[in-house]
């Protein structure tokens, strides 16, 4: 008899559909009707780290440029208990943490009101659409130089630089967001009685939040590939710093984990912002 009631373990790898997706007649096209996936992923990860052992432990790849997985685990085990550079490891990750959360979190604070004023007032998207989008396809490494000159080496000028990668990315998701309300609902807002705050508040700002969090999410992940140029600004602290490091005394086995710890650490904030989206905006594609 054919099981119907498929494992928790196997709805989580996405072997099996859950009891939602089990219901869809639709499959191919309908989003929400896609399983996890996560068996694939973790057998993509397995290959990858078998391919890495193969090839460099068979000679495949010159140690110099690519380093093995025995030297990676290593060096891994000397960072966890010496550090780098008499730093422990965990304070160079916390300092680029706290620098990318920061520069996130002030992007957004500015971002956030700027979008939803361009997209609500015709005189705030003439003053300020022409300099966002001037401002916008400059990539913030272009900036250093300039971020010097202003704000010096301290710790502010790094979490300028942050700041300014996730300010565009969060006014023109903000923007999208406002842009894209129905306004249908805003017109039975006021024929209800509603001001223009509770329009704001209940109509506008439910609608836009599902925007805001995608600009969110981009921008936590453009900080991440930022940060390593903006711990270039002089610091001696952080993932990127020690990247850096390493690579000028040919430690590519530092470098390789320095990667891997901004990748996984981008990965964990990346499922934490979706475990929220879900838990904080579950109209989500149903208004």
């Amino acid at each position: 008899m054919k099981n119907r009631n498929p494992s928790k373990l196997a709805i989580w790898l996405g072997l099996a559909d859950n009891s939602f997706t089990r219901q869809k007649t639709v499959k191919f096209g309908d989003s929400s009707a896609v399983n996890s996936g996560r068996a694939w992923g973790i057998l993509m990860i397995v290959t990858l780290f078998i391919l890495w052992w193969l090839a460099t432990n068979r000679g495949w790849v010159k140690p110099i440029y690519w380093p093995s997985f025995d030297a990676v685990i290593s060096r891994a085990s000397l960072l966890w208990t010496e550090g780098f550079r008499n730093v422990a490891l965990w304070d160079h990750v916390a300092l680029s943490i706290y620098r990318v959360l920061s520069g996130v979190f002030y992007g957004a604070m500015l971002g956030v009101p700027l979008g939803f004023a361009m997209g609500l007032s015709s005189t705030a998207r003439g003053l300020f659409d022409p300099v966002v989008e001037f401002l916008r396809p400059i990539p913030p490494l272009a900036l250093i130089p300039l971020i010097i000159l202003w704000f010096g080496i301290d710790e502010f000028a790094k979490i300028f630089l942050l700041f300014l990668a996730a300010l565009f990315i969060m006014t023109i998701a903000a923007r999208a967001g406002v842009s894209g309300v129905n306004v249908s609902k805003v017109h039975a807002a006021y024929s209800l009685g509603a001001t223009k705050f509770q329009v704001l508040r209940h109509v506008i700002l439910p609608n836009a939040l599902p925007e805001i969090f995608t600009g969110l999410r981009t921008s936590m992940g453009v900080c991440w590939g930022t940060v390593v140029a903006a711990e270039l600004v002089a610091a001696d602290k952080g993932v990127g710093s020690m990247i850096m490091i390493a690579k000028n005394f040919l430690q590519t086995d530092t470098v390789v984990i320095g990667i891997a710890i901004i990748g996984l650490i981008g990965y964990v904030i990346e499922i934490v912002m979706r475990k929220l989206e879900a838990r904080l905006i579950p109209w989500k594609g149903k208004l």
